[in-house]
């Protein structure tokens, strides 16, 4: 389970006081598929920042499950972050010198031949078994993403956490992505941002955000129930 407790995160501008982050607290299960979503600035991916730890908290706490971490030094963040998490972002950050198995083998926490076995596998599963030694900029965009969602799974993380995935993808594509990512929820909590709520209509909740603060939190049985009524 992962705990949000009253996170704020904080910037200076100039004299100004900006709150990305204005008092959040939220609580996600396992094997769930949570989606947060808003408009540009609404402070959605900064929660998402904060949540998987590549932000710390001006104030609050993050727990997974009784660890906080919200907190921590530097360096233990990066090391929770390695084992537990993965990532997926709008753009890939794919590396151009290595193949699409040697772009998945970075996140690997080991490189042996069962992981090595392990990141084919996951190539192949997700339609890239004949694309093992092409080079990203030889593939398309859903499949230069197809790679990074092998990249997330390789260590079988505990939560992937999802920036824009389909950002830069036409519908189609994109569609394709959220369902590989979906399926995910099998092994783990996906946690996805966006401004396209037509991505979302699978989560098991989504909350709404804007100038920092969650404005709506409505769970699957809610939103169905409201499509029905209207």
């Amino acid at each position: 389970m992962l705990l949000a407790d009253h996170l704020t995160l904080t910037y200076q501008d100039g004299e100004r006081t900006l709150n990305a982050v204005d008092d959040v607290s939220i609580v996600i299960k396992d094997h769930q598929f949570i989606g947060i979503l808003g408009p540009s600035g609404s402070g959605k991916s900064s929660l998402l920042y904060l949540l998987s730890g590549l932000r710390a908290p001006t104030q609050g706490e993050i727990y997974l499950d009784d660890r906080a971490y919200g907190k921590m030094p530097d360096r233990e963040r990066a090391a929770l972050r390695r084992s537990e998490f993965g990532f997926v972002f709008q753009h890939h950050f794919l590396i151009n010198y290595l193949t699409a198995l040697e772009n998945v083998l970075v996140s690997a926490l080991e490189h042996n031949k069962a992981h090595i076995e392990q990141a084919r596998a996951l190539l192949a599963d997700l339609g890239l078994g004949e694309k093992l030694h092409q080079f990203p900029y030889e593939l398309s965009g859903g499949e230069r993403q197809r790679v990074v969602i092998a990249r997330a799974m390789i260590h079988r993380p505990r939560i992937i956490f999802a920036d824009e995935p389909t950002g830069l993808l036409d519908r189609r594509t994109g569609l394709q992505v959220m369902a590989l990512l979906r399926s995910f929820r099998e092994q783990g909590c996906l946690i996805a941002v966006t401004h396209n709520p037509e991505i979302l209509n699978e989560a098991d909740m989504v909350v709404t955000m804007r100038d920092g603060r969650i404005t709506d939190m409505k769970d699957r049985i809610t939103r169905l129930t409201q499509e029905v009524t209207t």
